[in-house]
Order: structure tokens, then C-alpha cells, then sequence
């Protein structure tokens, strides 16, 4: 019997045809090769290699469909994540250098509602994990055609290899670097921001190219699904198995396998974004980071030691320096808790999904600081900075709506307790919407109005 070269392509929704057959889906008769001309080499280049019969247009149109929407609120959510951090404000926001055009859409994030960024990135991490499954069910349904011979068949071809190249391989860049983060676990040649930014960048570029050609083709095979077509024809894709073996399960059972896959870690990982009590379920989450019980007995990334903290920044000695319109004040902490002191419940979201129901602060509205040095109601954006030695994020800088916000606090109490150590004492930011690492502890400075 002789073999059926396939087809050309393949990715996330369907694989092209690229079979070579005429229309109508009638296989050529073979045809003689010529004299020195060689098949493909034996091993997975071979399309009787691949046996299984699940595999075809319909499976593979699924997975796509169900990737297309999951990536569409992953790349969203992604965007508005690093709208969060306002870095087009100042350098110290900026975690991207020369992003360049790729900015255009930054806006002033707000801070109402105040949990904003506790839902857009716990859906993003969230659903990352969640899509794990489809992401390797969908690899598996089109990996026959990723070995498709001869590797290069013209320019043209290999511009579509090039692309799928840049298509698979930044998809597992993007959901392998975003699942270390989630873990705290950084073994990147750089860092995650910039190289996770600029990585979805060039996905979704791949990705958008892939849709405009392949959703037609698999919102077909979705529609007129009455069995699979023949191996070798133009509607098989190349998927379809010339010998298929034996079927051990159902598509529709495959299917219910990944999504109970799906739902198995959403089940293990939504806890660490929703907090509280169902922080318990959430089995994948970074575990040794929580302080324990009481007031301060709330999820914490950074403890005081892990980034330089020393007794002597945070003792008798510390004083917060206010600058701004040409004037300074220090203030002991005595100083800093004689001021009126407000309240407000709030809660901290990270980077890495996980956020903590709202928290009772008090402290001095940053309204207030600015007053001291003569600031009135317009105050200006702020330069935060912190006693902290190592690690990122030891400064930055909160936009005027940010500090004008009445909750916005530079807290000193939480819950009715003094902040431990590991959580900012003598005094942290905390302002509505913004992610945790913003609302920065252990401060010593606050520089409004002044350029950072």
C-alpha cells in the first residue's frame, strides 16, 4: 500500500489541507517515483506512525475554539495587568524598557472599583492554569503534522513552518514563564516582566495570523460533523490516521477527560485569588509565605528579612522624609501616628493571581502628607520609596487620582493591630486597585510632585 504524504501546517484551531489532493477529496493514484527520489524516513515523518483515531479535523477544531476565546481573555487581562503598574508615568514603573508603540492602549488606571485588579489578574492567572489541558490536548491533536515531510517544501512553506515555530513555541514560553511566576520561582535569564511582555507579543502576533486562516476551516468542521472524513483527503487535514488502531475512548470522552482536567485545577488554583478560607484549596499556589494567625495572618511575597530589612531601618531610628513644592518634613513614627488617623478596607492583589479579602487599615491619608509641605487639594503624583535593600519594586511612583483617592492611605495599623515586619512596619502604602508590589512597605520617603 502506498503512503500518504501529509498535509502541511497545522497549530491551535485546524491544520491547513495542504494535501495535495483534487477537489472533491478523491485521492491521486500513486504516483511513480522517480529515479533517486526517497518517502519520508521511518519514524513519526510517516503518516502510518501515528495511529490513533481519535485524532481529526473535528477533535482539533474544538480545542481551537475553546483556546481561541481563553487566549482572547488571557492576552486582555494581560494588557490590563501592566496597565496597572502606570508605566508610562515614570521609570520605576516601567519593568519593559523601550516597549516603544507597543504602550499605544496604557490609560490612568483607576482606583474604583477598588477590586479591579484583584478580578482582571486572578482571571488571568486563573484561567492560564485552568487552560493547561486544552493547551496540551491541542498540541497532541495536530503533533503528526508538526513532523510533516519534507520539513521545507518552498519559500512560501517555510514562512507557514516559521510561523507555527513562533506559534507553539510561544505559547509554552508564555504559560511555562507565567506558571513559574505564579510560583515564585524565578529562573528566568532576566526579567519575567519584560521577557513575559515582549513573549505576548510575538504569540498573539502568530496567533491572530493563525486565526485568519484556520477559523473558517474549523468552524466547519465543528458545523458538519458527521464523522470523520477518510485519511488522505483534503478534509482529514493530515490529521486523520491511515491506520487508526483500535479506540479505547471516545472523542466526546476525550473531550470530558481534558475538562475534567480543567476543572480539577480550577478547583486547586481559583482559592488563592478568591482568599480567605478557599486559600486552603488552593493546592498549586506558593505555600510558606502565609505569617500565620491574627490581625497580620494574611498572604505576604516579600518577608522583611528576604529583602535586606535590617532592626535598625525599622526601629526608634526611622523617620519618613515628606518632600514636595520646594519644602520637606520628617517625621518620627510618634509623629506619624499623632496625625488623624483614617480608615480604610481594602485588599492586596499580586502579580502572581493571588489577593486577600479586604483588610481594616489605618493610617495618614497621602492628601494629608502632601499638605504638610503645602500641597492642597491637587496633589500631585508621588515618588514612594522604601528601606528595603534587594529585591524589585523598591520604589515607585502612584499617579495623582491614586493619591487623591480619600482611601488611599500611608497605613500604619491593619485589622486593629500594629503592622508586623513582613507586613511594612513602620508604615506601607495601600491604595485601591493597585497591585500589591505598589503598595510598597517599609517606607522611608514620599517625594510628590517631582519627577522620579
Amino acid at each position: 500500500m502506498s503512503s500518504v504524504r501529509p498535509a502541511v501546517g497545522g497549530g491551535f484551531l485546524m491544520g491547513d489541507s495542504g494535501s495535495g489532493q483534487p477537489p472533491g477529496g478523491t485521492p491521486r493514484h500513486p504516483q511513480p517515483k522517480s529515479a533517486g527520489s526517497a518517502g519520508p524516513p521511518p519514524g513519526p515523518a510517516r503518516p502510518e506512525f501515528w495511529r490513533s483515531p481519535l485524532r481529526g479535523p473535528w477533535l482539533t477544531a474544538v480545542f481551537g475554539l475553546v483556546l481561541l476565546f481563553g487566549i482572547a481573555v488571557l492576552f486582555v487581562t494581560g494588557l490590563l495587568s501592566y496597565a496597572a503598574y502606570n508605566p508610562d508615568l515614570a521609570a520605576v514603573n516601567d519593568q519593559t524598557p523601550d516597549k516603544g508603540r507597543l504602550g499605544f492602549y496604557l490609560f490612568s488606571w483607576p482606583t474604583s472599583p477598588y477590586w479591579l485588579y484583584r478580578l482582571t489578574q486572578g482571571v488571568h492567572v486563573t484561567l492560564g492554569i485552568v487552560l493547561v489541558p486544552v493547551l496540551l490536548a491541542k498540541l497532541w491533536s495536530v503533533i503528526p503534522k508538526l513532523f510533516a515531510w519534507p520539513p521545507i517544501r518552498s519559500v512560501s512553506h517555510a514562512l507557514d513552518r516559521l510561523s507555527l515555530l513562533l506559534l507553539v513555541g510561544g505559547a509554552g514560553f508564555e504559560f511555562v514563564t507565567g506558571i513559574l511566576n505564579v510560583q515564585l520561582h524565578y529562573i528566568f535569564p532576566g526579567s519575567f516582566y519584560t521577557l513575559h511582555f515582549y513573549g505576548a507579543w510575538v504569540f498573539i502576533g502568530a496567533f491572530v495570523v493563525h486565526v485568519a486562516f484556520r477559523l473558517p476551516r474549523a468552524l466547519r468542521a465543528v458545523r458538519h460533523r458527521l464523522g470523520e472524513p477518510a485519511a488522505g483527503t483534503e478534509e482529514a487535514a493530515g490529521l486523520v490516521a491511515p491506520r487508526p488502531a483500535a479506540p479505547t475512548i471516545s472523542r466526546r470522552g476525550a473531550l470530558a477527560m481534558v475538562g475534567l482536567g480543567s476543572v480539577a485545577l480550577l478547583v486547586v488554583t481559583a482559592g488563592q485569588s478568591i482568599g480567605g478560607w478557599w486559600r486552603q484549596t488552593a493546592l498549586l499556589a506558593p505555600h510558606g509565605r502565609d505569617p500565620g494567625s491574627g490581625p497580620n495572618g494574611f498572604q505576604i511575597n516579600k518577608t522583611a528579612a528576604s529583602v535586606g530589612i535590617r532592626p535598625s531601618d525599622i526601629g526608634p531610628a526611622w523617620r519618613l522624609t515628606v518632600r514636595g513644592a520646594g519644602r520637606q518634613v520628617d517625621l518620627t513614627y510618634q509623629q506619624l501616628l499623632a496625625m488623624t488617623q483614617r480608615e480604610s478596607a481594602l485588599p492586596i492583589a499580586c502579580v502572581e493571581g493571588w489577593s486577600t479579602p479586604d483588610q481594616l487599615w489605618s493610617g495618614v491619608r497621602l492628601t494629608d502628607l502632601a499638605a504638610l509641605v503645602g500641597l492642597g487639594m491637587r496633589t500631585p503624583e508621588v515618588l514612594v520609596e522604601s528601606a528595603q535593600r534587594g529585591g524589585s519594586f523598591r520604589s515607585a511612583v502612584l499617579r495623582d487620582n491614586q493619591v487623591r483617592d480619600s482611601r488611599s492611605l500611608l497605613a500604619v495599623r491593619v485589622n486593629g493591630a500594629t503592622l508586623s515586619p513582613d507586613h511594612g512596619h513602620p508604615a506601607r502604602i495601600i491604595v485601591p486597585g493597585a497591585p500589591g508590589v505598589h503598595n510598597t512597605k517599609w517606607v522611608t520617603r514620599l517625594t510628590f510632585g517631582e519627577p522620579a
